[in-house]
């Protein structure tokens, strides 16, 4: 119990404090962080003093002594992170109080909107061009950057009002696309002064342009970045059925690192939902094109001539996550591969040159982050099997020791993290996202360091034909063969025995709760890669809205339970039979005619029927800033009951 002290201590002291402070207090973050900083360098320390045997060229030293250098490095990870999360910035206050700046110019900035494509669907890019068209901003232009040469978008364009343009070739992808849409803008009676760039399945809301331009009022900065949000759910959300519970994979990052980066003037262009000032992109000549990360090497090089990138955390554009495992897989693959062409470039953390402090800090951490702590993570789900067949550790202490050192501090890093989230922290939901980008990080990591130059772009693929159970087989196996081996080697070393390197029965309970900890990961990792079909084309948003449901001279009030662009759930007798027409007043909207298709016991479903532009309507209002994101409220009870209802499934 001696051992358990120090973490009960942690414990009991985060449990009387916390709720007493605010995560939007930075001296509060500062010093809890500074907690966990300490800590996390006892455990380091002690590993590296007291654990690891001397050093010899023998594989049971050299097992130790790699893990343990690996696993300070990841240390060093989240030093930086913890260093970035001690502050925190909201611009909010400033984009209210700036627009009295803006509103009172002599003349409203000119704003194109570029809208970049390559293959996406007709109905994504409907979406995208009319949720744009509905920016509420004077003077505003919205441009089709076509990189697929396609008749019929440059007709749709035509028809939605929106402009379009398309170039001979497709040299350096969506850098080059923008750069060539800039030369055309360049030469326009009217040049922009400022340009917004969104990704083909990006919706902007009306007031994306009121709430980020005005943050231009400081002329030192370059460009003004706002978070992705996602109106459909990304695999893990999907194939867990936790959605309901857990938010999207990237909420830690922008909801949370992106602002606490921007406190430290650290805020990098992430690409979509971004405006940019045309001044800036001249003195940087345009997007890089030497990385398939344009986006923050953007940033470097408007760094470099003097121009700041600033975050606004606000949800102004929502877009599509990636949809199956192999898109998300394809998008953390290339931003891993970016980064490390980065790393290799002129403008990598220990370039020459002019760069700032916490953009060199910013690259070691993501360098860190996408190379080491990957590589920890396939360390710590290979220590347990090599200890099972060989009895090999990656140390050797008393487990009072590695209690004493290793729970508090990983106590207070959870601790804290949670706190600082809101919960979006969680031990094996996170570690899942991160075993299934594990293999391509790692390959990707490899792939930007050894040969960083000549990779092609690869665009994660939206849209298709969804309906069917999709099984990945080969990432299955991988994940399979890491559990199995942990598996049968928990079953052989039960029967060996190891002297003299065989571990006190208190180490053993240790890596046999590491191994079922790992088991448990992978397991949901490979249900993660069972896709289920998804027979809905359109994302149902749950609302208690009023609705007015009229049909001949039955008119009557209702609420809805659900909405998305293409229909509804009506809470309400139905007021006819399968196929019936009916009218619904809808605020925003106006009259909408609909179809029955079904009844249930509390309600009747509805199709919408697409007449004198009422879809348009619909997408404005579904998409444009009219609902509030989901918040997810997250709990590690409600995680645990979806988790257990997957597996039952």
């Amino acid at each position: 119990m001696d051992s358990f002290g120090f973490t009960f201590l942690v414990v009991g002291a985060a449990i009387i404090l916390l709720p007493f402070l605010d995560p939007k207090d930075n001296r509060a973050r500062t010093a809890l962080c500074a907690i966990c900083i300490v800590l996390i360098w006892r455990y380091v320390v002690w590993r590296f003093v007291d654990t690891l045997p001397p050093f010899e060229l023998r594989f049971g030293s050299l097992f130790a002594w790699g893990f343990s250098i690996v696993e300070a490095l990841a240390c060093l990870g989240w030093t930086f992170g913890f260093v970035n999360l001690s502050r925190i910035k909201s611009r909010s206050g400033e984009a209210t109080e700036q627009r009295a700046w803006l509103t009172a110019q002599p003349r409203m900035p000119r704003v194109d909107v570029l809208i970049t494509t390559y293959n996406e669907e007709e109905s994504i890019l409907t979406r995208s061009i009319v949720g744009a068209l509905g920016i509420d901003f004077p003077g505003m232009r919205v441009w089709i950057c076509d990189d697929g040469r396609r008749a019929w978008l440059q007709a749709l364009c035509q028809e939605k009002g929106a402009l379009y343009l398309s170039r001979p070739e497709n040299a350096h992808a969506k850098a080059g696309n923008i750069n060539y849409a800039l030369a055309v803008l360049r030469d326009d009676p009217d040049p922009p002064e400022f340009v917004a760039i969104f990704d083909a399945d990006f919706v902007a809301h009306r007031r994306f342009l009121w709430r980020t331009v005005p943050l231009f009022h400081d002329a030192g900065v370059g460009l003004v970045q706002t978070p992705q949000h996602f109106f459909n759910r990304d695999p893990i959300q999907s194939n867990l059925i936790v959605g309901h519970v857990w938010p999207d994979e990237q909420r830690f990052f922008f909801d949370h690192v992106m602002p606490s980066k921007d406190a430290w003037g650290g805020a990098f262009c992430c690409g979509t939902s971004s405006v940019i000032r045309i001044a800036a992109l001249e003195d940087c000549h345009g997007f890089p094109t030497d990385s398939v990360t344009e986006d923050f090497l953007l940033t470097l090089r408007l760094d470099r001539a003097g121009w700041r990138t600033v975050y606004l955390n606000e949800p102004l554009s929502v877009g599509l996550a990636p949809e199956g495992m192999k898109e998300y897989i394809t998008q953390r693959g290339r931003w891993c591969l970016g980064l490390m062409q980065i790393v290799r470039s002129p403008l990598g953390p220990l370039s020459r040159g002019r760069l700032s402090l916490p953009l060199r800090i910013g690259l070691i951490d993501a360098f860190l982050y996408w190379s080491v702590s990957f590589l920890f993570k396939l360390l710590c789900l290979l220590a347990p099997i090599v200890y099972w067949f060989t009895g090999v550790t990656m140390g050797t202490a008393p487990v009072e020791d590695v209690i004493g050192h290793f729970l508090p501090y990983y106590a207070a890093v959870m601790v804290t993290l949670y706190w600082a989230t809101g919960g979006l922290i969680q031990p094996v939901l996170t570690d899942v996202s991160h075993v299934l980008t594990m293999p391509a990080a790692l390959q990707a990591t490899l792939a930007g360091l050894m040969k960083p130059r000549g990779h092609v772009f690869k665009v994660t693929p939206k849209g298709g034909v969804r309906d069917r159970l999709l099984v990945q087989w080969r990432r299955i196996a991988g994940f399979g063969l890491v559990l199995g081996l942990t598996l049968l080697g928990m079953l052989y070393g039960s029967l060996a025995d190891y002297t003299p390197e065989r571990q006190e029965a208190g180490s053993t309970a240790i890596v046999l709760f590491w191994s079922i900890y790992n088991i448990v990961v992978l397991l949901l990792t490979m249900a993660v890669c069972v896709e289920f079909p998804r027979y809905r084309s359109e994302e149902r948003i749950a609302t208690t809205e009023p609705v007015q449901v009229s049909i001949g001279e039955n008119v009557f009030p209702a609420a809805l339970t659900d909405i998305s662009v293409t229909g509804a759930q009506i809470r309400a007798p139905s007021p006819g039979a399968q196929g019936d027409i009916v009218m619904l007043t809808l605020q925003d909207v106006g009259v909408i005619t609909a179809r029955i298709i079904r009844t249930t016991p509390d309600g009747f479903a509805v199709e919408f029927t697409d007449t004198d532009g009422q879809r348009d309507a619909m997408i404005r209002k579904i998409h444009c800033g009219g609902y509030a994101q989901r918040q997810v409220e997250v709990r590690g009870r409600d995680i645990l009951n979806a988790l257990v209802a997957r597996a039952l499934r």
